[in-house]
């Protein structure tokens, strides 16, 4: 759709599909059809900001945030934070903090329009004010609940991530989430809404990967790790072994090794990718101590 700060928006075409549902069905509360159209945009107003939130603080902390793309269950902004817990929470919490600073906002609009009468006086305009409050409140109370992949359960992870690590905290939070997934599609049953049922399914979804990438994550943290170097981004150390591949013969090989170089065809490579956040840097920026010097051999005295 558009561009702004660096930021590339896409609109899914289902959502087109979904916006004439939902301007259908609240049409039956005004006396117009631009008051739902109205509607359904602040709807898309308020996610859209949600999501900028999310990718302003993330490149706040250096992170890299280039796309986000709105689609029928909400908005979905591709932010990539430094792999550090205060990091992650930070760009994590900023989407619902939005919100919150709506939250006075639209209140304060709702007010006026009670003390001046507005119900009976303008009821179209009361009761889109009264809804678009409801919605910021609703959007802002379900992205909070502790579920993983809600704003929640990303919140609670980097909140447990000081405390546990990465990989445990994951663990605990995606345990969580199927909990409160599954507590979530018992209400989607019990009110019978088919479209609160998809969404729960989409939650459980999201559960399962995260529990694979909790694994890898457990797997990858008992890897030996090389002493002397660390990520000049998530400050991680990297990993020993051949787990780099040569873009020129293919062949894996381990990059700090062989400092750089492909020891297979001979390929010189100017920067090193990390394999944990994917940022790349010369091999230099990576060293966190001089190499070691190796020892004089004494000399006999005769």
């Amino acid at each position: 759709m558009f561009r702004f700060a660096g930021i590339d928006l896409y609109l899914h075409w289902s959502w087109f599909l979904v916006a004439f549902y939902g301007i259908s069905r609240r049409a039956v509360n005004y006396s117009s059809m631009a008051w739902p159209v109205l509607e359904y945009l602040s709807l898309f107003a308020i996610v859209l900001l949600h999501e900028f939130g999310h990718a302003l603080a993330c490149r706040s902390v250096g992170g890299q945030a280039n796309q986000i793309v709105l689609w029928p269950l909400g908005g979905v902004a591709y932010v990539s934070p430094p792999l550090r817990p205060g990091a992650v929470l930070w760009s994590i919490a900023a989407g619902p903090l939005v919100n919150v600073v709506l939250l006075p906002i639209l209140g304060a609009v709702w007010a006026l329009g009670t003390a001046a009468g507005w119900g009976a006086t303008i009821p179209n305009a009361y009761t889109f004010i009264q809804t678009v409050f409801i919605i910021n409140c609703v959007l802002l109370g379900f992205n909070l609940l502790p579920v993983y992949p809600l704003d929640g359960g990303q919140i609670l992870q980097a909140l447990l991530w000081f405390m546990f690590g990465r990989a445990r905290s994951l663990m605990i939070t995606v345990v969580i989430g199927f909990i409160g997934g599954a507590c979530l599609i018992l209400a989607a049953i019990r009110v019978q809404d088919l479209w609160f049922g998809i969404l729960c399914v989409f939650i459980l979804i999201n559960c399962w990967g995260g529990l694979r990438q909790a694994r890898v994550l457990a797997r990858v943290a008992k890897l030996p790790r090389r002493a002397g170097f660390a990520c000049p981004s998530c400050k991680q150390a990297p990993i020993v072994g051949p787990i780099w591949r040569c873009d020129k013969c293919l062949q894996p090989f381990d990059i700090f090794e062989s400092r750089a170089g492909c020891p297979h065809c001979g390929a010189q490579y100017a920067v090193t990718r990390c394999p944990e956040c994917g940022r790349a840097f010369p091999l230099a920026e990576w060293l966190t101590a001089p190499p070691p010097v190796p020892p004089i051999p004494a000399r006999a005295n005769y």
